[in-house]
């Protein structure tokens, strides 16, 4: 795993866990990351990273049909 350092700015009113979460979540819409990958990155438990998701505004359901076809293999 590689480390990333950013400087955000004061202005950023987000703390460094919802940033976390931001880059997974994108990175897990644009295909990028796999659902449990994304999940890891953030911390999270699968359960906890698919109900957060929503708020932003990132679909559960991949457009990849084999993204789909893994999830439901793994689950």
């Amino acid at each position: 795993m590689r480390t990333l350092h950013l400087n955000i700015p004061e202005s950023v009113d987000k703390d460094d866990n919802e940033l976390v979460m931001i880059i997974a979540a994108k990175l897990y819409e644009n295909g990028t990351l796999s659902f449990g990958q994304a999940a890891d990155l953030a911390g999270l438990s699968k359960r906890t990273f698919i109900e957060l998701l929503g708020k932003y505004d990132v679909s559960v359901f991949s457009n990849s049909v084999d993204d789909l076809e893994s999830d439901m293999t793994n689950a």
